[in-house]
């Protein structure tokens, strides 16, 4: 069973409007603007039945809460939980960006590279690293939640909260990835899910959605690198809506992933894609040029080394065909993905190698303002978001890729800078904040 998490940033606040830092402090009020992203968030919420409502108790956030909550039909107390507040910045609150700099040109560089060994005093000269305590916060909220379930329950729960707090809970659930802070982005009101599953005493987390704000009348977050990169999974075939293992047997999209194509085609369609690249297999490839059919001059150059993982003799079977013959090995597929090599086919280390070197070629020759579309698949596309995260291509289960999902990633020229991931796996536009495309056989 499953523990839907949706984390809500606070609407547009008086201080992110004048670009002022907010930290903790309790001065920086809901805009008449965040108001509006909260009611919009609460129409759309509002579809989703939640068992409860967890909001930090500072006013931006508090007051987003109580907006979204009035879409709501179901009475529904919100419980404002201290391990909710946002990170405290001390005397940083308040001020501008260049402020800091010059007030503080030894330790901002920290602040924007390593966040999380950031050192700062208080009032009273104590000193205390502010995102290492917000991951404290972090943790203490997510064991009081897990507290009250058990691997039979399953539960929708609604957290509003602010920028920093809900990125140390995301990173927290992924295993706290190094230097994770920066990898990663929330914009005002936006949604992201997590589900976690329980199972006795510990829990595995996947990540649905990161950072969604189609809601809010914006299909994709605001470019905030130099370039960008569309990272897309293939419509859907046959065989993923069958649950059957394809990996390189080349099944062509089938109806309704023409139909995810068109749709992804015009969500995109105000993008204007200066680059494609494309597994060298049919779906993908299709997949992109539907994507790209406006665009029909525009090569899309196929690449062998971002083909699926080969699944070997499990290809074309469902999984209770490979249960009966590779039990254990399933098992252990499913438990520990990197210890499995495929019969006659490759391990997850094999694509995550090969997926990773084709992905920095794509990088290095990405130039200023280019919007590059990337069409792949399920496991190749899970290597790659863990590879930015920071985490271990055996943690592929914790990333949610689904067919015609929309993952992108903001690049920097600046070499110190680590790509951030703006948006993860957005399926809105195929129908609702839930993903519903097929969970297929990976």
């Amino acid at each position: 069973m499953t523990i839907r998490l949706v984390l809500v940033r606070h609407g547009l606040s008086s201080f992110n409007a004048k670009g002022l830092i907010q930290g903790r402090t309790d001065e920086s009020l809901l805009t008449d603007e965040g108001y509006e992203q909260a009611i919009k968030a609460g129409k759309e919420l509002s579809k989703i039945k939640f068992d409860k409502i967890y909001s930090s108790p500072l006013v931006r956030a508090a007051e987003t809460a109580k907006t979204i909550k009035k879409s709501f039909k179901e009475e529904k107390e919100i419980i404002f939980d201290k391990n909710l507040l946002e990170v405290d910045l001390s005397e940083w609150s308040g001020l501008t960006i260049d402020e800091i700099k010059n007030k503080f040109p030894e330790i901002y560089p920290i602040w924007k590279n390593d966040p999380e060994n950031l050192i700062l005093k208080r009032s009273n000269n104590e000193t205390y690293k502010p995102i290492q305590d917000l991951f404290n916060q972090a943790t203490d909220f997510i064991k009081d939640i897990l507290n009250n379930y058990s691997d039979e329950d399953s539960a929708n729960i609604l957290i509003i909260g602010h920028n920093a707090i809900l990125r140390c809970l995301i990173l927290l659930l992924l295993g706290k990835p190094y230097q994770g802070f920066r990898k990663i982005r929330l914009d005002n009101a936006s949604f992201s899910i997590l589900n976690i599953s329980i199972h006795g005493n510990y829990f595995k987390t996947q990540i649905e959605c990161l950072n969604q704000t189609s809601h809010l009348n914006k299909n994709i977050p605001s470019q905030i690198g130099d370039s960008r990169i569309f990272l897309i999974r293939h419509g859907e075939t046959d065989w993923n809506k069958e649950g059957r293992f394809q990996g390189q047997i080349d099944i062509p999209l089938n109806d309704n992933g023409k139909d995810q194509a068109r749709k992804t085609f015009e969500y995109l369609r105000n993008i204007s894609f200066n680059k494609a690249f494309s597994s060298s297999m049919n779906r993908p490839f299709e997949t992109a040029q539907i994507i790209l059919q406006q665009n029909k001059d525009l090569e899309i150059k196929k690449i062998d080394s971002l083909m699926e993982i080969s699944h070997g003799l499990w290809e074309g079977k469902l999984e209770e065909e490979i249960r009966e013959k590779w039990p254990r090995l399933l098992k252990s597929w499913h438990d520990k993905p990197e210890d499995v090599m495929m019969p006659e086919g490759e391990s997850i280390k094999d694509v995550s190698e090969r997926s990773i070197e084709a992905f920095e070629k794509i990088c290095l020759s990405q130039q200023e303002n280019d919007l590059t579309l990337l069409v792949a698949h399920d496991a190749v596309n899970k290597t790659l978001i863990c590879n930015i995260f920071g985490i271990n291509y055996s943690n592929i289960w914790m990333i949610k890729q689904g067919n015609g999902g929309i993952t992108v990633i903001d690049l920097f020229d600046d070499p110190s800078k680590p790509n951030v991931i703006s948006a993860l796996n957005i399926t809105t536009h195929l129908g609702g904040i839930i993903d519903s495309t097929a969970s297929g056989a990976l």
